[in-house]
C-alpha cells in the first residue's frame, strides 16, 4: 500500500517542485515504484519531468473532473524513471469547478484509491497556496512533507501551514500526519541559514529531516534540460542530498511496517 506524500507550503520559490521531482527519481532510483502527481496548474513538475505540459492528451485536470480514471492519465517511466500524472494550466479552471461538486475535498482521494496497491510512494507536488487543489492533496495523502527554504519568512508561512493541517486533520483527514519539514536550498556560509535550521531544531526537533538540500548550481539547471538532477549529475551535491533523502523516508518507512 503506497504512502502518498503531499508536498506543500504556500510560500513559492522553496524548492517543492525541485523536491517532487527528485524525491520521485531518487526514490525511484532505489527500485520504489513511484508515481508523481502534478498538482500546480504551473506544470513545472511536468516540464522537469521532461515532458511537453502544452502537448497533454490527458492530465490531473480531467481526473478531477471524473472525466478520466486516474490509471488513464498515467505516463509511465519519464526521464526519472518514476510514472507522472502531469498537470497544465487547464488545471486553473477546475479550481473554481471543484467548488460546486459533491464531495469536492476527496475528488482526488477517491481517483487515487485504485493505485495504491501498485506504487511504494505517491508524491504530489501542490501548488502555492491553500486552495481547494491544496485541500484535495492534503485529503489523499497520508503524509506530509514541508520544504522550507532557510530564511526568516519561511518560519512566518510555516506557522500558517501548520494550522491549515491542523484544520485539514479535524474536518477530512483525521489520519494524516507530518511526514517532515525538509531544510532547503541552504548555504552553510549564511548565518540566517544556520539560525533558522537551528531554530526548527530546536521547535520541531525529530520534525525535521536530518538530510539538508544545499543550494547547487546543477540542482537549478536540471529542470531546464527536462530530467531530475539524478539523471542530470548524479555525483553533484544536489543529487546527494535527495538520495540521501530517500534513503532517510525509506528508513523511516521501515521503521514503522516493523513498529
Amino acid at each position: 500500500m503506497a504512502t502518498v506524500f503531499a508536498l506543500a507550503n504556500q510560500k513559492g520559490g522553496v524548492g517543492k517542485t525541485t523536491t517532487s521531482v527528485n524525491l520521485a527519481a531518487a526514490l525511484a532510483a532505489q527500485r520504489q515504484q513511484v508515481l508523481l502527481i502534478d498538482l500546480d496548474p504551473q506544470g513545472n513538475a511536468t516540464s522537469g519531468s521532461g515532458v511537453d505540459k502544452y502537448e497533454l492528451p490527458q492530465s490531473i485536470y480531467h481526473v478531477l473532473l471524473g472525466e478520466l480514471a486516474a490509471q488513464e492519465a498515467i505516463q509511465p517511466k519519464v526521464s526519472g524513471g518514476f510514472d507522472l500524472i502531469p498537470a497544465n494550466g487547464d488545471l486553473t479552471a477546475a479550481e473554481v469547478q471543484l467548488l460546486d461538486m459533491a464531495g469536492k475535498e476527496f475528488r482526488l482521494r477517491d481517483a487515487l484509491a485504485p493505485l495504491l496497491a501498485q506504487y511504494d510512494y505517491i508524491l504530489i507536488d501542490c501548488p502555492p497556496s491553500l486552495n481547494m487543489l491544496t485541500v484535495n492533496a492534503l485529503a489523499a495523502a497520508t503524509d506530509v512533507i514541508v520544504p522550507i527554504q532557510c530564511e526568516y519568512y519561511a518560519l512566518e508561512g510555516l506557522s500558517a501551514l501548520l494550522g491549515t493541517i491542523e484544520d485539514i486533520q479535524a474536518s477530512v483527514n483525521p489520519e494524516l500526519k507530518i511526514g517532515g519539514l525538509l531544510r532547503t536550498m541552504f548555504d552553510p556560509r549564511n548565518s540566517l541559514s544556520n539560525d533558522v535550521s537551528t531554530q526548527l531544531l530546536t521547535h520541531f526537533g525529530e520534525q525535521v529531516y536530518r538530510t539538508i538540500i544545499p543550494r547547487n548550481v546543477r540542482l537549478a539547471e536540471a529542470p531546464s534540460y527536462g530530467e531530475s538532477i539524478i539523471s542530470y549529475d548524479r555525483k553533484s551535491r544536489g543529487a546527494l542530498s535527495y538520495l540521501a533523502l530517500a534513503g532517510e523516508i525509506l528508513r523511516q518507512s521501515k521503521a514503522k511496517r516493523s513498529a
